[in-house]
């Protein structure tokens, strides 16, 4: 999108550092659908490694990454539980009833987390008139929540319920490495109660492409099969899963810095005419509803790109979505508030 000079579209719009685009250039390849590409297999290694996984395997996007555990751990019929603002349920384009036949029972968490208690009140009791609960999905960071994280307990509290209603449970860890940083706790605690996750290297580890899904051998060469099927399967996909190892090796601990520019950006933000921010900044991204400047987010959000070059999401009607990422510095974030402001000022008056 042209005239854009500070994206806080999503952080998926960072762009590959020289360093990346470097290891990526260089990157020992081979035929990935052969299992002969040695970068993507380090790549697989180290993610299995860092989660406490069996096995892993490479893929072109988390929403193939949910879809396909969906897919394995799932029957036709069967139903799989989660928040009401999960993005497997609400922005995967209908793929649960698509692959795999499944069907979503939503709970209603608060900022995107819910209790063991909630999941056991949502535990259909067996009966041939309704679906057969299946399957548990934990996203971490919970997006549409407002970036917030699974607190460990809370994780380990919902898997013990889970365990005791027999239902396989699944993480979608596409901010997963946001919730390390932010809490201290380690990949692997978070990663331990689940049967299967994934990794998204496009987002904070600031890669073009790509996913990682982990699980026991078993469950990842089923899912492997599901990637031939979806056309999921690569040839010299080293090239893109270079990035992906750089990124573990150097990009984790810096996310911080994105969690600092997100508060800040929402303390700049506060007490502008018209603006109210959401409380609780967990990690990158900052919501805010612009009703009050009598303008849709929608159009908040082309005016800030045409007379600011700055872009915010419109998340519905009047709620907005900034994510900090690293092309996102310290300067952008204090420029991006001003823009915000005045252009609040400009429609308030």
């Amino acid at each position: 999108m042209s005239g854009i000079e500070i994206d806080l579209y999503s952080d998926t719009q960072s762009k590959p550092t020289p360093e990346m685009r470097k290891a990526m250039a260089e990157a020992e390849v081979g035929d990935e659908q052969q299992g002969t590409d040695p970068t993507v297999t380090k790549l697989c290694e180290m993610t299995a490694e860092l989660l406490g996984k069996e096995d892993a395997v490479f893929l072109p996007s988390g929403t193939m990454c949910n879809q396909i555990s969906v897919a394995v751990h799932c029957r036709p019929g069967d139903e799989i539980i989660a928040d009401k603002t999960a993005h497997i349920v609400n922005t995967e384009g209908g793929g649960l009833a698509v692959f795999a036949g499944a069907m979503a029972r939503t709970v209603d968490g608060t900022r995107g987390v819910f209790s063991g208690e909630q999941l056991t009140a949502a535990v259909r009791n067996p009966r041939r008139h309704t679906p057969k609960p299946r399957m548990v999905v934990v996203e971490q960071t919970s997006n549409s929540a407002g970036g917030s994280v699974w607190p460990l307990d809370a994780v380990r509290d919902v898997s013990a319920a889970a365990r005791e209603k027999n239902l396989i449970m699944h993480m979608d860890g596409a901010r997963l490495l946001n919730a390390v940083v932010a809490t201290g706790h380690t990949a692997r605690e978070f990663a331990e109660p689940f049967d299967s996750l994934w990794l998204d290297l496009s987002k904070g580890l600031g890669c073009p492409i790509g996913a990682v899904l982990a699980g026991s051998r078993d469950f990842i060469e089923q899912a492997s099969q599901w990637k031939q099927r979806m056309g999921g399967a690569m040839r010299q996909a080293g090239i893109v899963a270079a990035a992906g190892v750089l990124a573990l090796e150097h990009h984790v601990e810096r996310m911080a810095e994105d969690h600092e520019n997100a508060k800040r950006l929402g303390e700049l933000l506060g007490n502008t005419p018209g603006i109210s921010v959401e409380d609780g900044i967990e990690t990158n991204m900052v919501f805010f509803n612009v009703e009050g400047t009598g303008l849709t987010a929608e159009a908040f959000r082309d005016r800030l790109i045409a007379e600011h070059g700055i872009r915010i999401g419109a998340n519905n009607v009047y709620r907005m979505r900034a994510v900090t990422h690293l092309d996102i510095s310290r300067e952008g974030i204090e420029r991006a508030a001003a823009a915000v402001r005045d252009l609040a000022r400009s429609v308030h008056s």
